[in-house]
């Protein structure tokens, strides 16, 4: 039951080439910052990530986009990193944008077990009726784009089926967690994260502050550790090097 691994680079040693990622975090809150550097590390390429954003140029999953790791992202905002909009743009990364709300229920609901689901987001528009650019070509031209999904009428209502999302791997970052894997994420970092340690086959939390089992009140357990298979302990140095996206002070 003690999940607990030595250090990051012990936690995604098995991580291949080519495994699809599910990584929690918000703008550049709750990511798991320790994890994504020891993916740098280990030099693993060609990785297809669910992610709501890549972080910025030098921070989070932009580490891994400045090295030319990720193949592919699926998330819903490009934000303020300039490498993904120019990898998109001239052809190097394929990706798919998808509204945040149907994001989030596509991570839900791969974690709860449901295969795909109804919703009324994006009807009418080309993330249901298709031709969004998935990959542009060197030129500029599209070179692949996405297929029409299926739409069906419920109570007079048009709806566009989804599918629920399951990654071969998870990369969460959690304020508390315990041996057991069970994990809290405090105020704004609880974002993605919860959706995204579900969504993971095989999901990896870096932990602010470790405790042992029995001091985390069930009811303010956020991830059960039924959803956790490694828990990394990070050093005070690791917990204060945090970023803020956009500093903002009074004159």
């Amino acid at each position: 039951m003690d999940k607990v691994v030595a250090s990051a680079a012990e936690a995604v040693a098995d991580v291949p080439s080519g495994a699809s990622m599910a990584v929690g975090g918000f703008g550049l809150n709750g990511i798991p910052s320790v994890l994504i550097e020891a993916l740098v590390d280990m030099g693993v390429d060609g990785l297809a990530v669910v992610s709501n954003n890549c972080g910025v140029d030098d921070w989070g999953l932009g580490l891994l986009l400045r090295e030319h790791r990720i193949a592919r992202i699926t998330g819903s905002y490009v934000g303020e990193n300039k490498e993904f909009e120019r990898q998109y743009l001239t052809g190097e990364l394929e990706v798919e944008l998808i509204p945040q709300g149907t994001l989030a229920e596509r991570l839900r609901a791969g974690g709860a077990g449901i295969p795909a689901f109804y919703t009324p987001a994006g009807v009418g528009t080309p993330v249901a009726d298709g031709g969004m650019p998935l990959r542009h070509a060197p030129d500029g031209s599209v070179a692949l784009a996405s297929e029409p999904k299926e739409t069906r009428a419920f109570d007079g209502q048009e709806y566009v089926l989804e599918r629920g999302i399951r990654t071969d791997f998870a990369l969460v970052r959690a304020s508390v967690g315990d041996r057991h894997g069970n994990l809290v994420f405090e105020q704004a970092t609880r974002n993605f994260n919860p959706l995204v340690a579900a969504a993971g086959r095989v999901t990896i939390a870096e932990v602010e502050t470790l405790v042992e089992p029995g001091e985390i009140n069930p009811r303010d357990v956020h991830t059960p550790g039924i959803f956790v298979q490694r828990v990394v302990t990070l050093t005070p140095e690791q917990v204060a090097a945090k970023r803020i996206e956009r500093r903002t002070v009074r004159s």
